[in-house]
């Protein structure tokens, strides 16, 4: 794999993010990952982003876009476009 190309911002327990992980590692898509519950600067960016909400996965963009619970599709389709 390649640098990573995007941050999955994530919790251990949340199997919406262990699905796109996996779907992410099968398809070669880089991310690094910043788990909230360990990092309270990425929670509170996560709660910017949605709404004061910390849902996760929250997948944030080389340009700076982020969006909250993306399909593996939307992930390819946005890294498409960038």
């Amino acid at each position: 794999m390649s640098a990573p190309s995007v941050t999955m911002y994530s919790t251990p327990w949340c199997g919406y993010c262990r699905r796109l992980k996996s779907q992410m590692d099968r398809e070669g898509i880089a991310y690094s990952e910043v788990d909230i519950e360990q990092d309270p600067r990425a929670a509170d960016y996560v709660m910017s982003v949605n709404g004061g909400n910390q849902t996760v996965p929250t997948v944030v963009f080389p340009d700076g876009s982020a969006m909250t619970n993306p399909s593996l599709a939307q992930v390819k389709q946005r890294l498409g476009a960038a």
